[in-house]
């Protein structure tokens, strides 16, 4: 049985909005202080719709403040009192978190306390969305998910099953147990060192490769780039000065790190050749095509008459180019996802491409790899035996590298 995190000495806001699973903040309070933390509680005027501001006061033995300025307190005492509380958090943890909140943290926007506390905070800020029937995936809310997570903000995936509505769909506010996990990994990376890797390039490849046949069809695989995405942003976040080489993504490249597009594994080989001399490590995150057709055709090629087989050639291998190009310390580090044998295949591609390590997952399991926010991981090297990570791609990412780079391998 895992046992449950300890929260001793640290100091944790949890804030309060207007869904029906308010109700279980109350519990999520307790069980955050039965870890050891100190919590204060912040609600939003429809907080107070769903849950008593002097049940979360009776439990925090601290006021519940709602607005920024309420009629009933002196507004000499009240007023600032967003900017004492955000300097005095560890963490913030926002649980449920509305469509509506969601939406006004992301655009910045302070009507209420809890909203005028996150825009001052200076600690991670944890958000976890709930709600109804198809909300979770609309566009608008798919655009601020997005939006949140390239300014920083954590977020926590809701569960799937049955909603207040009697509708069976995403929304439903995870088990304490899962958020309380999340933030112990959230505080357990803020108090690493954030510049572990200041002063190194990092390059990390990403997304599909595409191997035109003719002018409108390719081999290529599901690969959304996300892994990789995540990789670069968090070398970025570790101090690295980061190049992303990638091809089809299906998000934006967050800010700050440079980018060079490529379509084919022709153009990913060149590009990594011209950047092999200057770069401290590679993450070889793409997944890139092993074949290409042999001849590329000018025109369609249309179906009456068309031959019925493609004669394909190996592509380039970067990966195992730069394993036989490497000048000492340098960092390689490969991705491998199989079908079977996971650790015995992957552990021959470390030996093969002389890679320091090797990422590798299976393809095809529920949850996790090509076109999902989630991977479940080994980390393979050279040296002890392989290590597992599970998560969102972006909260792994930064496990990984300080994996390897926190115990002497650069």
């Amino acid at each position: 049985m895992t046992p449950s995190p300890t929260f001793e000495g640290k100091r944790i806001i949890l804030g309060v909005t207007g869904g029906i699973a308010a109700y279980k903040s109350a519990v999520l309070l307790r069980d955050l202080q039965k870890s050891g933390a100190e919590v204060r509680c912040i609600m939003t005027p429809s907080a107070l719709r769903f849950l008593g501001k002097d049940t979360m006061s009776a439990l925090t033995r601290q006021p519940v403040p709602v607005d920024v300025f309420p009629a009933d307190s002196d507004v000499t005492e009240s007023w600032s009192r967003h900017i004492q509380w955000a300097e005095w958090a560890d963490l913030m943890l926002v649980a449920p978190c509305t469509a509506n909140t969601l939406a006004k943290i992301t655009h910045g926007l302070s009507d209420n306390m809890l909203t005028s506390t996150i825009l001052a905070a200076r600690c991670p800020i944890v958000l976890s969305a709930t709600m109804d029937g198809g909300m979770y995936e609309s566009p608008a809310m798919r655009m601020n998910r997005e939006l949140a997570k390239k300014l920083g903000f954590h977020l926590i995936e809701p569960e799937h099953g049955y909603l207040a509505s009697g509708l069976e769909d995403k929304g439903r506010l995870p088990e304490n147990k899962a958020i309380l996990n999340y933030i112990a990994e959230i505080l357990s990376s803020n108090n690493t060192s954030p510049h572990i890797l200041s002063g190194k390039k990092v390059v990390v490849t990403a997304g599909p490769t595409r191997e035109y046949l003719d002018p409108v069809r390719f081999l290529s695989n599901p690969s959304t780039g996300r892994m990789g995405v995540a990789m670069a942003e968090a070398a970025k976040k570790l101090g690295a000065e980061v190049t992303l080489i990638h091809g089809k993504l299906a998000d934006p490249v967050p800010d700050g790190i440079k980018t060079i597009e490529i379509i084919s594994a022709d153009d990913l080989f060149n590009a990594v050749q011209s950047h092999h001399e200057a770069t401290d490590v590679f993450v070889m995150a793409a997944a890139v095509s092993d074949f290409k057709p042999a001849t590329r055709e000018e025109h369609k090629v249309k179906k009456d008459g068309a031959e019925m087989q493609i004669p394909l050639q190996p592509t380039p291998d970067s990966l195992k180019w730069l394993g036989e190009n490497r000048r000492n310390g340098k960092v390689l580090i490969g991705f491998a996802m199989e079908t079977e044998n996971l650790i015995e295949a992957a552990t021959d591609k470390l030996n093969r491409k002389k890679a320091d390590f090797i990422i590798a997952n299976t393809i095809g399991k529920s949850g996790s790899g090509f076109e999902s926010d989630r991977n479940d991981v080994f980390l393979i090297g050279t040296k002890g035996t392989p290590s597992a990570f599970s998560g969102t791609k972006k909260d792994i990412a930064e496990k990984l590298l300080l994996s390897i780079f926190d115990n002497g391998s650069e």
